[in-house]
């Protein structure tokens, strides 16, 4: 099903979270451990990242550096089957642009389509370690409103080779990435809009945010989304803070503000532990206040951890 029929049926809000793949060598079991404990609340879907190749160079016995393409968390498409065959419900896979060329891109889609997965969150993805800037890879898609435009066609039964007569239409639901305190690429707020306009326009049909801690930032976000003509669903996305290392960490990392009050009574906090339980509370009154708003769906990011997650669920799924 997909992600907004799940919304339009629901009469309340509905949770649901995002995986990470377990590292290269480690079991699937793992990653069924952090979900099994949060079944309970019913998530209609899973997302599940996608994790590009990252390069290192390795000196050979001749001196020369050799460079070679790692990947540290493979796996996104089979653990989008699995989870569906597993769980029985619907996993939504990233489909990112760094490291796909366009008929790359569209063989993956095959595959989705073919397994039966309705949903994909398209994203331009990060730029790779050793570069500065995000570079596409050549005949690649270099923004996620390309990607969108690119599955948007499919959905219509366009592919990439224009002599195919007949073809059969894929039928994803297309959602994309939304920034309450703007991607820290856009030069402003309003710029920042203007692009997630267009991917809507494009085919985007609901908006996932990037994580936040103060709501206001997340009901101005929607206030100015609506006053631009944005009227898909817009999911927020949260995460508890564990440790004293997310004051650095998650600003460092994803380009986010935490309120002053939140850092202040972390900075109180005298070990991880009560970190871990500030982080819990304040999970609680972000979730409460975002419902009381009508907030379709709360979106948690688990980054490999449940516990805390089940811990702010139970008060209200």
């Amino acid at each position: 099903m997909k992600v907004t029929e799940h919304i339009a049926n629901a009469d309340k809000t509905l949770f649901s979270l995002e995986i990470i793949p377990p590292k290269k060598g480690d079991s699937i079991r793992n990653l069924f451990d952090q979900i099994d404990p949060l079944m309970e609340f019913n998530p209609p879907f899973i997302d599940v990242t996608y994790h590009r190749e990252e390069y290192v160079y390795k000196e050979r016995e001749n001196g020369l550096l050799e460079k070679r393409s790692i990947k540290k968390r493979p796996g996104t498409v089979g653990i989008c089957a699995a989870i569906q065959n597993h769980y029985h419900i619907d996993a939504i896979p990233h489909i990112i642009c760094g490291g796909f060329s366009k008929e790359e891109t569209e063989n993956a889609l095959i595959d989705l389509n073919f397994l039966g997965i309705d949903n994909v969150l398209a994203l331009r993805g990060d730029n790779i370690k050793s570069e500065r800037e995000f570079k596409p890879e050549p005949d690649g898609n270099a923004y996620a409103s390309d990607l969108v435009e690119q599955i948007a066609a499919m959905n219509k039964g366009e592919y990439l080779d224009e002599e195919l007569q007949n073809a059969i239409p894929s039928d994803f639901c297309i959602g994309v990435a939304g920034y309450p305190e703007k991607h820290f690429e856009a030069p402003n707020m309003n710029f920042d809009l203007k692009w997630l306009k267009k991917k809507v326009e494009l085919g985007a049909e609901y908006i996932v945010t990037q994580m936040f801690f103060d709501n206001k930032a997340y009901f101005k976000f929607v206030e100015d989304c609506r006053a631009i003509g944005i009227n898909v669903p817009i999911i927020p996305g949260i995460k508890p803070v564990a440790v004293q290392k997310h004051l650095t960490i998650l600003p460092n990392i994803f380009k986010i503000d935490l309120p002053d009050e939140l850092e202040q009574e972390i900075t109180k906090c005298k070990d991880n532990t009560e970190v871990k339980e500030l982080g819990i509370e304040w999970g609680i009154q972000q979730c409460r206040e975002l419902i009381d708003y009508g907030a379709p769906v709360i979106h948690f990011y688990s980054m490999g951890k449940s516990d805390a997650i089940r811990r702010i669920a139970r008060e209200f799924f």
